[in-house]
């Protein structure tokens, strides 16, 4: 599975947990729908750069997103890195860039969203 499908299809499932329950909070939104990890970090990055999640307080919620200085800015960064380095896994984009795990995932489903990157043998790359 290409990681544009996978980050997409986790996004419609946040967008439509969310559409139902209005907010949640992110604790009790990551169990609910029962994506891994860097699905559903990826699906908020992914919705955040279509403008569709905000985050107020704990919760997250459908509307004008809030987070293209957070998840855009790293985004930015995460993509300046592969530019330089290559390719890269998550734990080292995240040590080069002193980011929590969750932080550079929510970036790549930004980046996932544009199209910018992929991920092949266990390395995130630029397309």
């Amino acid at each position: 599975m290409t990681v544009t499908k996978m980050f997409g299809e986790s996004a419609w499932k946040v967008w439509r947990f969310l559409e139902e329950k209005k907010k949640c909070p992110e604790r009790k939104l990551k169990k609910k729908i029962k994506l891994k990890e860097e699905e559903f970090y990826g699906a908020i990055g992914w919705l955040a750069r279509e403008n569709k999640i905000r985050k107020v307080g704990e919760f997250l919620e459908l509307g004008e997103t809030n987070l293209v200085w957070d998840i855009g800015s790293r985004a930015g960064k995460v993509w300046r890195t592969l530019n330089i380095w290559g390719e890269l896994t998550e734990d080292e984009l995240a040590e080069l860039l002193d980011m929590d795990k969750k932080e550079v995932l929510s970036a790549l489903g930004w980046l996932a969203r544009e199209d910018k990157v992929e991920f092949v043998n266990g390395k995130w790359m630029l397309k």
